[in-house]
């Protein structure tokens, strides 16, 4: 009664309590409680039938044309009985309504907030229901696609899949996920060895993708190690495609995880790659990228954290790397320059003497290279 009496306050529909029959137990209230609803059990049963199936309340027409919903009660996976939610007339309430639609939201997280069915039962029944539905449409736009071969579909759908991951959009992942799946099952049917090879030179790729997108690089690696050997024991169609879109989850839950990181961390990453590539030609975009940020946030954080501009600090960098090696070796000035990521030794000079006031010849005649004491 209680259930009833809060239902009603929060949608103003009553609510049926019936068993795994559709029978009534309880009276409902004002004109509901005539004839009509109490031959209506098929009616109600069916109501509880759909909302089992699909893992929520499905809008039902009964008795006096009103509209019906209603959720399972549940004791594992066992249907007991139901709460069958008593409409307005379909006259004059359109079942898609946003009041329906809502009410029928309020019935089942009324049920599950007061543990009389099998939330994580349902929830598996909407997502069945979902890949499904993802399926269909996926074979549907397959069929207009014309494609004719699975290595057809992956080179037309991994640029799409590749830029989802990357930008960490994990709703367009999915979709196009399903859309392989579907199309390789479709032409691959009894070659599952061949299905496999294809979804594993998937998977490097968006492995590799995700990491460029910020993901810890050990971690996914090692997530990639172990699917090697998960996919050689899977000997159905059904358990390779859960095994893939659990591959993207994790991949698109390693890039969210590493991009929480704060931006402190993420800019010592983007110096520590300045510092490793000191020597080679980059630029502010590359630094940017292994950072995991924008060109434009990478270059405010960094006059932010070291009040320098990047050619500033990549300059720093280098001229720190050519002190220590004109004071711990002997190499010529050029080959510093060089080694050290100046194009010539002029302008190597110019930026070596406006940072440390000397010329590198002088910086070297200051701190002398010591050579190792000779071996008696």
């Amino acid at each position: 009664m209680r259930l009833r009496r809060d239902y009603r306050r929060a949608t103003q529909c009553d609510l049926l309590c019936v068993d795994a029959e559709g029978r009534r137990q309880h009276a409902a209230r004002g004109d509901r409680s005539g004839p009509p609803w109490k031959a209506c059990a098929a009616s109600l049963r069916r109501t509880l039938d759909e909302a089992l199936r699909w893992g929520e309340p499905c809008i039902q027409v009964g008795p006096e044309d009103r509209l019906i919903w209603g959720v399972p009660i549940m004791h594992n996976a066992q249907v007991l009985g139901g709460l069958v939610a008593v409409g307005p007339r379909l006259t004059t309430a359109p079942a898609r309504s946003p009041a329906i639609r809502k009410a029928c939201s309020a019935l089942l997280d009324l049920a599950i907030r007061h543990h009389v069915t099998n939330a994580a039962h349902l929830t598996l029944r909407r997502e069945h229901t979902e890949r499904e539905r993802r399926r269909a449409v996926a074979l549907h736009s397959l069929k207009d696609g014309g494609y004719d071969s699975i290595r057809a579909i992956y080179l037309r759908e991994e640029p799409g899949l590749l830029a989802a991951i990357k930008s960490g959009e994990r709703p367009a992942a999915r979709e196009i996920i399903n859309r392989v799946l579907v199309g390789i099952y479709h032409l691959g049917r009894h070659r599952l060895e061949l299905v496999k090879s294809f979804v594993l030179e998937l998977v490097v790729m968006m492995c590799r993708t995700a990491v460029e997108a910020g993901g810890e690089p050990a971690e996914l690696l090692g997530a990639n190690y172990e699917s090697l050997s998960a996919v050689a024991a899977i000997q159905d169609e059904e358990p390779l495609c859960h095994w893939l879109t659990d591959m993207l989850e994790r991949l698109m839950d390693g890039i969210r995880d590493n991009r929480k990181y704060p931006n402190t961390v993420l800019l010592k990453n983007g110096l520590r790659y300045m510092e490793t590539h000191l020597h080679e030609e980059i630029g502010r975009d590359d630094a940017a990228k292994a950072a995991c940020l924008s060109p434009s946030h990478f270059s405010r954080l960094l006059k932010e954290q070291t009040g320098q501009t990047f050619t500033e600090t990549l300059n720093r960098l280098r001229v720190n790397k050519a002190r220590e090696l004109l004071a711990r070796s002997d190499r010529p000035i050029l080959a510093v320059a060089l080694d050290c990521g100046f194009c010539d030794q002029s302008w190597f000079t110019k930026v070596f003497r406006k940072a440390t006031g000397l010329t590198p010849g002088e910086y070297r005649e200051r701190h002398p290279f010591a050579l190792p004491p000779a071996s008696p």
